[in-house]
């Protein structure tokens, strides 16, 4: 809340100034008018995931395909896999020894973990959708201290980003499969061992993973095998511009484009406004103010909140909802109002979203 704080410092200095005459009125604390942000999603083939901070008005790109597994950082033991380029995991029955898991011996499985194929028993393949962690279900169960006791899994690692050309208004969410990997986490102490191979390989690497309380998740990719920095601190972002596998009731995993994940797990809350009567959108965010808030309104335990209803695509078109905005709670305790201005760029180019949004005094 760096810029905001400055505004209340400048704002105390006028009215310590001001005092001097008791009769004088109280000179108003100013108020930034807040802004208007381009995230940076990259285009129609969305390679970004970009983590944006509303107390500070900053942005944090990195790329979709960094990571593969995150590690929670919290007490519990929970491995999450990498939602935006669609992976998924399956136990591998009766393997106790990762070295001599074969491909041959996992067919049979490759064709049950799969992504967005609208099978509704796959859900089971990746994580709780609502990012309800840790209590949510991971796909990779929580990790047990006795080290026998943690399977080995079948790992999807999804979908590259696509590099060819994508017709306009259009997108492209994934590119080549990324192909398989067999892996087992186990516990090290307080931190994660992980052990993963190709699939027939017949030894395989080891990494250990710290937890760092300052963030989330501690993020690793399997494809480059290095720790990598994804997020930033878990209370210095509130949304995240993204690809997302999401599920669709009665049937399964469905991926989506143009999606925003809260930052429910470092403690922010959302909730949309709809505008019904003959108040426009606009003007329905621009008259609305701290004292509309509703308390009782607030999602903490759903990353879906905004998630893709701003907007609406069909075979009729694409465009965004021009009579929904949002309220958020960020975990320093500030309230936001914001709303969506852009679906695409003036060209009409996938991928280049805007939106605009205002500190609640």
């Amino acid at each position: 809340m760096k810029k905001i704080l400055v505004y209340l410092l400048i704002g105390v200095s006028f009215i310590s100034q001001s005092c001097i005459n008791d009769n004088e009125d109280p000179i108003a604390i100013p108020k930034t008018d807040g802004y208007v942000v381009d995230p940076t999603v990259g285009g129609p083939s969305q390679p970004n995931q970009v983590w944006f901070d509303l107390g500070t008005n900053t942005q944090m790109v990195t790329k979709r395909t960094d990571w593969d597994l995150g590690f929670y950082s919290g007490s519990e033991f929970k491995v999450i896999l990498n939602p935006s380029i669609a992976m998924g995991a399956g136990k591998i029955a009766n393997a106790t020894n990762i070295d001599l898991v074969k491909e041959s011996d996992v067919t049979a499985l490759m064709n049950q973990v799969q992504v967005a194929n609208f099978n509704p028993a796959n859900t089971i393949y990746i994580d709780d959708v609502t990012g309800n962690f840790p209590s949510g279900y991971t796909a990779i169960d929580g990790i047990k201290a006795n080290e026998a006791d943690n399977p080995i899994y079948l790992v999807n690692m999804g979908k590259s980003v696509f590099t060819g050309t994508i017709p306009l208004g259009t997108v492209t969410t994934g590119g080549d499969a990324r192909g398989w990997m067999k892996v087992q986490v186990v516990r090290q102490g307080d931190a994660y061992k992980v052990k993963y191979a190709e699939l027939n390989a017949t030894d395989h690497k080891e990494v250990i993973i710290n937890k760092n309380a300052a963030y989330n998740y501690s993020f690793y990719s399997l494809k480059n095998n290095t720790t990598v920095t994804v997020q930033p601190e878990k209370k210095n972002w509130d949304i995240c511009f993204s690809v997302f596998v999401n599920s669709i009731a009665g049937a399964g995993s469905y991926i989506y484009a143009d999606f925003t994940m809260l930052n429910n797990l470092g403690g922010a809350g959302a909730y949309e406004v709809k505008v019904t009567g003959t108040t426009t959108g606009a003007e329905a965010f621009t008259n609305f103010k701290l004292s509309d808030v509703d308390k009782t309104k607030f999602v903490y335990n759903d990353q879906r909140v905004i998630g893709g209803n701003w907007r609406e695509v069909g075979p009729d078109g694409y465009q965004v909802k021009g009579n929904v905005f949002y309220v958020i709670k960020d975990a320093e305790g500030y309230y936001f109002k914001l709303r969506f201005t852009r679906l695409t760029s003036e060209k009409g180019e996938r991928g280049f979203p805007q939106f605009e949004y205002k500190p609640l005094f």
